[in-house]
């Protein structure tokens, strides 16, 4: 059996990501993938794409949202 606060956190997922994906209907997020650090190779018949910048932002946030539901969980 799972504990009740499971359900609540899966809920709060849940709505986050109807969040993410509204935003990135919206275009509001068009800037990602694109930072400063992302490294993007094109020759004429290789495209080398490592976004690395993108995931350390993504990094810092997940654990930022995971460090938060510890807290109040």
């Amino acid at each position: 059996m799972l504990p009740r606060h499971t359900g609540t956190a899966i809920i709060l997922v849940g709505m986050a990501l109807v969040v993410l994906g509204g935003l990135v209907a919206a275009g509001a997020l068009g800037w990602f993938g694109r930072l400063p650090g992302d490294v993007r190779i094109e020759t004429e018949r290789v495209r080398v794409y490592a976004p690395l910048a993108s995931m350390l932002v993504v990094s810092i946030l997940i654990s930022v949202v995971v460090a938060v539901f510890r807290r109040l969980l």
